[in-house]
């Protein structure tokens, strides 16, 4: 196929670039140029951002995609952009949105794609806006909207939960035997997704009519309360985890729009199953084990 990614040096879309490219796909991507790129790709550069620029840059590209997968759509704006810039430049557009689209409380138990209570924090409203405008004036293009949680894989920092998220000294702190301060003790439930394997779902969906228009759940295998997680990571390491509990109301009371973690994110994948895409698999052990080890050798 050929592909388009908008924003292939990133963490998600470079995962998505490079497994692309290992299947024997024509890759562009899209780029302002700032970070290097996987070895392979067809830079496009421009700054999305820049409405007139990007829009004449890809017509005067002159190129149509099988595919594409926009890793960057943020906001309702971007999601207009998408539709008015690449109606008739791609057979299908995929856009990869986020679980925390979803109400925090109460939700079910697990959360489908029917349920249509939706945050009313900034990130995830943001995104849900941004599906919206493919609900309602996507009309012109096939599209696909995945909803991951936790990403995670080599190119990202380790760490799903506050106090400990995303944290660039997470192995070091663990080396040096210090407790984790988590909120709620590290008890809510997750599903962490292997970056590689939202990558494979992305590209599974390419092209298939079942996938149009739909919405996809796209959490990883194994449900694990977040304490786990760091456990699996403390375990590689040959250590002990020790864990402190940070209360609900403190980080709250600091961090309101903190409030995302503060649920259980249980997700159900019968839609995606249903529809036959490829639903993430690599157990949470041997993907963290892998992302470990990418850290170690950096």
């Amino acid at each position: 196929m050929k592909l388009l990614i908008l924003g292939g040096s990133g963490f998600l879309s470079g995962t998505l670039a490079r497994l692309a490219l290992s299947q024997g796909h024509d890759v562009s991507v899209l780029t302002r140029g700032q970070r290097a790129l996987p070895e392979g790709v067809k830079p496009i550069l421009v700054d999305r951002k820049d409405r007139a620029a990007f829009s004449s840059t890809l017509q005067n590209v002159g190129e149509h995609w099988d595919m594409l997968a926009d890793c960057i759509c943020f906001t309702p704006e971007d999601a207009e952009q998408d539709i008015e810039v690449f109606s008739g430049l791609t057979d299908h557009l995929i856009f990869v949105s986020t679980d925390s689209v979803y109400q925090e409380h109460p939700r079910p138990f697990p959360v489908s794609e029917a349920f249509e209570q939706f945050t009313k924090l900034p990130y995830g409203q943001n995104k849900r806006k941004a599906e919206e405008v493919f609900l309602t004036k996507g009309q012109s293009l096939n599209w696909t909207i995945l909803r991951p949680g936790h990403i995670y894989g080599p190119g990202s920092e380790l760490g799903c939960l506050p106090e400990h998220s995303r944290n660039p000294d997470l192995l070091e702190h663990l080396k040096a035997g210090k407790p984790l301060r988590l909120v709620g003790g590290g008890h809510f439930l997750q599903m962490p997704v292997f970056s590689e394997d939202l990558a494979r779902m992305i590209l599974d969906c390419a092209g298939k009519p079942s996938s149009y228009g739909q919405i996809f759940n796209a959490p990883g295998p194994d449900i694990i309360p977040s304490w786990r997680y760091y456990e699996i990571i403390a375990e590689h390491l040959g250590v002990e985890l020790e864990v402190e509990e940070v209360m609900i109301s403190d980080l709250l009371a600091r961090e309101p729009a903190r409030l995302q973690f503060c649920s259980h994110r249980v997700y159900s994948t019968e839609a995606a199953q249903k529809a036959g895409v490829y639903v993430p698999d690599t157990p949470v052990e041997t993907g963290l084990k892998i992302h470990v080890d990418a850290k170690l050798e950096a």
